[in-house]
């Protein structure tokens, strides 16, 4: 078999372990890393929960860290195109051959686990073990982890990590809890033995007080934006924003990040506190050089990704499928995009999401709804979302999938003057970045 069609065979097998379930618990990874050698020891961490903003965070905080001269791992999900796109080092995603050389060598350890325990290994666990491999492979000098769910559970916790960064907690995966203090408690299982600082975003009151006890209950201190580091101030451009941030004992002013949002500012200061603690807890500083650099190389597709398309109207790419995310869009939408004179929105979510919270949060914020079904066999139907828009005293177009829904938005739109806004799900970002031609996220 040729070497593409070994890969595609490979690719399949591992789409059939249940990517779109999370099966939560630690005995399959560890039994898996055992079997590996234990990879997921031999690499010193930067581990990121919270409900919005994580993939963000993790290629803000790798960013900085290459930019202050180390070789960084980065672990990130869901992928919009790619899988590929979930492993980088250095910037770069892992090879088709690569990863296919990874899943081969896992294949074995994979194997006895699944004969031993009478259950199957996740896609989760499997890319989490294959990212364990090869960035001790690889001898990175950080890795960049994003946890996939939670935190207490999730695969990623048998990682060996230095900070633990907590971004904003929410409600969003109804297996976490239906209050805000219970998803918190998941979240916060990432402050574990080793960790030697907590970086939290801005929380809520119930939130910060389970990550307080966590944190004290282990010894380890906290640092919390708004009180140790933060926003100074924002200002609005055409390309993203320039910001002044309050650091870990510094400021620096005038720093340009080429991504759209007040939230994106706020991730931008956790993230240089976060790097700021990796590196001190190795000894050195964090020059504010690294920093300008690594927020000016920056990148984040799907996540308020402004694409201009020649004769059309201009397309906002947004992962926004929690009512926090949504929120967070409708601001931005007011703030940072002003010199359009109509919003027309495609959205498409998936079923287990608040979908009534996130169409009446975004409803006032745009012009025109068309409705679609998101990839995935866990799609809300595009009716119930045309109905919750009815209900709000608001009509909306239903198309059948992401391309004829581009399809009706861009229709609507004036090509000069609108700007059509896809959301509700990454996985109809993702759909749509292959129908506009994208490269998947390099």
């Amino acid at each position: 078999m040729a070497d593409a069609d070994r890969y595609e065979a490979a690719v399949r097998t591992l789409f059939a372990r249940r990517p779109d379930t999370m099966v939560r618990g630690l005995d399959r990874i560890r039994a898996v890393c055992e079997r590996l050698g234990n990879p997921e020891h031999r690499v010193e961490a930067v581990h990121i929960t919270g409900t919005n903003g994580k993939t963000t965070l993790a290629r803000m905080i790798s960013a900085v860290l290459e930019c202050a001269g180390l070789r960084v791992g980065t672990f990130t999900s869901p992928h919009l195109q790619d899988v590929r796109e979930r492993v980088h080092i250095a910037g770069r995603p892992i090879s088709a051959a690569g990863l296919l050389a990874h899943l081969d060598a896992l294949a074995p350890a994979i194997g006895r686990v699944e004969r031993e325990r009478g259950e199957m290994v996740t896609f989760f666990e499997t890319m989490t073990a294959l990212a364990f491999r090869h960035f001790a492979a690889e001898k990175v000098d950080a890795a960049v982890l994003e946890v996939g769910m939670g935190g207490r559970l999730d695969p990623t916790n048998v990682a060996r990590a230095r900070v633990a960064v907590i971004g904003p907690i929410g409600l969003d995966h109804p297996k976490l809890g239906r209050h805000v203090e219970d998803v918190a408690g998941e979240k916060a299982g990432i402050v574990k033995d080793g960790v030697r600082m907590v970086v939290s975003a801005r929380q809520r009151a119930a939130a910060a007080r389970v990550i307080s006890r966590r944190a004290a209950r282990l010894g380890v201190p906290v640092v919390v934006e708004g009180a140790d580091f933060g926003v100074l101030g924002r200002t609005s451009l055409p390309d993203g924003q320039e910001l002044d941030l309050a650091g870990l004992g510094n400021r620096l002013i005038g720093v340009r990040l080429p991504l759209h949002g007040a939230h994106q500012a706020a991730n931008a200061a956790v993230a240089m506190a976060a790097a700021q603690s990796f590196l001190a807890s190795g000894g050195r500083l964090l020059h504010p050089d690294a920093v300008r650099a690594g927020f000016a190389s920056a990148r984040s597709p799907g996540r308020l990704e402004l694409v201009r398309r020649q004769g059309a109207a201009a397309v906002l790419l947004d992962g926004a499928h929690n009512p926090d995310g949504a929120l967070a869009l409708a601001h931005a939408l007011r703030s940072d995009f002003p010199a359009f004179d109509r919003r027309i929105l495609v959205l498409g979510m998936q079923g287990d999401k608040d979908v009534e919270a996130v169409t009446s949060t975004l409803l006032p914020a745009v012009d025109s709804l068309v409705v679609t079904y998101a990839p995935g066999h866990r799609a809300a139907p595009a009716e119930q979302l045309e109905k919750i828009a009815r209900h709000a005293g608001r009509s909306a177009l239903v198309a059948v999938d992401a391309r004829e829904a581009l399809s009706r938005a861009t229709e609507l739109a004036n090509p000069s003057r609108d700007l059509v806004v896809v959301t509700g799900s990454l996985y109809l970002v993702g759909a749509v970045r292959d129908i506009l031609g994208l490269t998947p996220s390099r």
